[in-house]
């Protein structure tokens, strides 16, 4: 493909189309959704959960009771229930062990497509350099290329001409992130990616804090949330797609 940065190790695609193509090229991918899905996979996978990722447009629930897994609902609803949510701080030692089925509309949607790829990672910023340190040990055993894929947002209201990508500024960190600690060469896009979150390193979290899909959690009453996941490097978990769920990489290798 004319577009695929093909001549370097390390690229950077959004969203869903990213996702297809870098499957694809049979790369290794690492899905970016910093607020709020890879932090909340980053996090059950801390405490032994594990999280199957399922598209909005298919039935979750019944695909939750063929796995014999707890289908997630919204976060207020799930809220009132006293159960996990996407929210990444609802996840807490009580999980360990036990499957549940996360949908998205970004990161979870990204995973399902890119799932055959050679290797699906969950990255974020609570978990940047280890998610790096797991794409340069299978890079080396595997000589694929690695793409990350920041998912962005999804327009609510977007007119019948117009894309529904909302590029989204905490993906870009969060990619920029985990790219600053990877070893191959880099593309332009990514070269540029990376360059935007040593920029913003000093003020992560201010930024997180009044970016867009910040102030809307914010404004719905998820502002741990928000402080949770601009935690830089806060965990050294690393979630891997195995078959149809993530699980957390053992630490001692891959």
């Amino acid at each position: 493909m004319l577009f695929d940065q093909s001549p370097y190790q390390c690229r950077v695609e959004w969203g869903k189309r990213g996702a297809r193509e870098a499957a694809a090229r049979g790369d290794i991918i690492i899905v970016v959704d910093v607020l709020s899905f890879s932090s909340a996979v980053v996090s059950a996978a801390a405490f032994g959960a594990e999280i199957y990722p399922y598209p909005p447009h298919l039935d979750g629930q019944k695909y939750a009771e063929s796995l014999g897994a707890e289908y997630i609902f919204g976060r207020a609803e799930a809220a009132k229930l006293g159960k996990p949510t996407l929210s990444p701080v609802s996840f807490n030692k009580e999980h360990a062990g036990k499957k549940y089925v996360l949908i998205s509309l970004n990161g979870a949607y990204c995973t399902w497509i890119g799932a055959k790829a050679t290797a699906v990672l969950a990255g974020s910023l609570l978990n940047a350099s280890a998610a790096a340190a797991a794409a340069n040990i299978l890079q080396k055993q595997l000589g694929a290329g690695i793409t990350i894929i920041p998912c962005g947002e999804k327009w609510a209201d977007s007119g019948e001409h117009e894309d529904a990508l909302r590029p989204a500024v905490e993906d870009y960190l969060g990619a920029g992130a985990i790219l600053s600690y990877l070893d191959g060469e880099k593309s332009p896009e990514a070269a540029v990616c990376e360059g935007a979150f040593r920029s913003a390193e000093p003020k992560l979290a201010e930024y997180l804090w009044e970016c867009g899909s910040g102030r809307e959690l914010r404004a719905r009453g998820f502002e741990q949330d928000v402080v949770h996941c601009s935690r830089l490097d806060a965990m050294d978990t690393v979630p891997i797609l195995r078959g149809n769920y993530f699980v957390s990489l053992p630490q001692t290798g891959i």
